[in-house]
């Protein structure tokens, strides 16, 4: 289980066994051992490593198939699946998404956009939207104007 994990994600990042040895402070020998199943790493080391592969210490010991393990995200990004844009530019968030950011019916959100990724972001407008009216209500000062 975590050790196809180990083996999936250093191949996943293209690193060799000795590479990720380096990093984590241990010998090549163990992290064979910990791809092959005849060694655990300890909590410490398990940090380390989900660092290293930007995951969280629960996907890096989940009991997941090559491919799950290949579709993981990095730490604090998610996929919540593919949405369909109705006629009138609807979308329906993924109750997933709705349920961890804690979005309800009613709710107001804000989106944004990148010309260069063409990207879209829907925001929580709570907090964003406090943010904004504090930088429209600052005034400059003589030091901004020097």
């Amino acid at each position: 289980m975590i050790g196809m994990n180990i083996r999936v994600l250093r191949k996943k990042t293209k690193l060799s066994q000795e590479q990720l040895a380096e990093k984590v402070n241990v010998s090549r020998q163990t992290v064979a051992k910990w791809e092959n199943g005849e060694a655990l790493p300890d909590i410490h080391k398990c940090k380390i490593l989900s660092d290293i592969f930007q995951v969280t210490l629960d996907q890096l010991s989940q009991n997941m198939s090559e491919e799950e393990t290949n579709q993981l995200a990095p730490k604090g990004k998610h996929f919540f699946g593919v949405v369909k844009v109705g006629e009138r530019g609807q979308i329906v968030i993924p109750k997933q998404a709705r349920d961890m950011y804690q979005i309800h019916a009613g709710d107001k959100l804000v989106v944004l956009g990148e010309d260069a990724t063409k990207g879209i972001a829907v925001l929580k407008s709570e907090g964003f939207l406090e943010f904004a009216e504090l930088i429209q209500k600052s005034k400059p000062t003589e030091a901004d104007s020097e």
